[in-house]
């Protein structure tokens, strides 16, 4: 064990007395939801369902909860014995997973990453096999992980420039961590070489997984509703996943365009009110989709803020402007949902954590990265919609990363009706 990991273990054990009422203030802040703060704990926890092969996926938020969720699905399809148990540490990703679940699993939310919180995880959910989305390294979890023989791996590696360097300064940490994994995946090329960098052993960079998730599905009703009594005739017009400082950005794009209806579906839709507040502002006639307010031709903009619809958004759309590419620090968001439904996609130029998959949609002529909402603005409004060649192309390549991961992990698994 490394000093890092040890003086990183001390300090964790430390503040374990406290925990409890760290969670108690983040649950009135509503950062945690009090019903399930002794899942933060690993307390109380359901029975494991006894015998079968338990396969434990871990991801952060949204994006990688959405990932694993495919994944695991897939896992099921090849190996219907296989017990599934997701963690993730949002509850927004809590609630998106939720409902979608398949039936040989169960969502927890995520244990904090103390010597004894992950000594009581693992002992109770005996994992054969652990899943780290994308760039979850938690090293007690990892370590008991290991201590109980579970296999490892990372699926969908991510890890940026200055990530890199970060882990660099602590180098031997990241080897005894993430060096002893039994599979590394990246999800492009750069992340396989600062990974190939901090481990001293090649790396596969399967592309990136979010390529092969399926576009979100939408009620062929409500979608016909809200065409009929919202849009009419009018071009439409969405921003999809947008970051504070970014619905400016947008409406500032379209403005003085008033024949176009808007649809504003935030990342974190309780910034609903700041939202509101903007629009009022700006004098422009809103209908409210968390209160349930019906629009009309007659208003400007929805306000989609609500969880789970961004299907219905994409499919209401003509265009759709991409946030996270104007925001500091978010590096965007994956483009490939509303692309393979056809739509054209502008972004902002900030989108680090997409950068593989936005050159080559870009050199496919299915999105465009623009700065300035004079440029997004043209964008918008101009735009055809991807030709049906491109996005057979994109389509047929799409699987390929999913396919990759499930034939490195599948042999981590012990045969069907044996245990470990």
């Amino acid at each position: 064990m490394t000093a890092a990991i040890h003086l990183y273990r001390t300090l964790t054990q430390a503040a374990s007395p406290f925990l409890g009422g760290v969670m108690k203030r983040r649950a009135r802040a509503g950062k945690e939801d009090y019903g399930r703060i002794n899942e933060r704990l690993a307390r109380n926890m359901p029975r494991r369902m006894p015998g079968g092969t338990l396969v434990w996926l871990h991801g952060a938020s949204v994006g990688e909860s959405q990932l694993l969720l495919e994944l695991g699905q897939r896992l099921l399809e090849k190996r219907p014995d296989l017990l599934l148990l997701f963690t993730s540490q949002t509850q927004t990703s809590a609630r998106l997973l939720g409902p979608a679940l398949p039936d040989r699993a169960i969502h927890l939310m995520a244990p904090l990453d103390t010597p004894a919180i992950a000594r009581r995880f693992i002992r109770h959910w005996q994992p054969d096999l652990c899943i780290f989305g994308e760039g979850e390294f938690w090293p007690n979890l990892i370590l008991e992980a290991e201590k109980a023989g579970a296999k490892r791996a990372l699926v969908n590696g991510r890890m940026t420039d200055s990530s890199a360097e970060g882990w660099q300064k602590l180098s031997g940490a990241f080897q005894r961590l993430v060096g002893q994994f039994d599979v590394v995946l990246a999800a492009d090329t750069d992340t396989a070489r600062r990974l190939e960098t901090l481990l001293g052993q090649p790396v596969q960079s399967t592309g990136n997984m979010k390529s092969a998730l399926p576009p979100p599905s939408a009620s062929e009703v409500e979608t016909r509703r809200l065409r009929e009594n919202f849009l009419g005739t009018r071009r439409c017009v969405l921003a999809a996943s947008t970051h504070d400082g970014e619905e400016a950005v947008f409406l500032d794009a379209l403005k003085g365009d008033e024949d176009t209806a808007l649809i504003i579906a935030p990342r974190h839709p309780d910034r609903g009110d700041t939202i509101e507040s903007l629009l009022k502002s700006r004098g422009l006639p809103l209908a409210r989709r968390s209160r349930g307010e019906t629009p009309t031709p007659r208003t400007r903009v929805l306000l989609a803020d609500t969880m789970g619809e961004m299907g219905l958004w994409y499919r209401l759309a003509d265009s759709v402007f991409l946030g996270g590419g104007h925001a500091e620090g978010v590096g965007g968001h994956n483009p490939l949902e509303p692309v393979r439904l056809g739509r054209p996609v502008v972004t902002g130029p900030e989108v680090f954590n997409f950068a593989t998959i936005m050159d080559d949609l870009e050199q496919r002529g299915l999105i465009r990265r623009l700065k300035t909402p004079k440029a997004i603005g043209k964008a918008l409004l101009t735009m055809d919609p991807p030709a049906p060649e491109a996005l057979a192309e994109l389509n047929e390549a799409a699987d390929a990363p999913m396919t990759v991961t499930l034939e490195a992990l599948l042999p981590l698994l012990p045969e069907p009706g044996l245990l470990q």
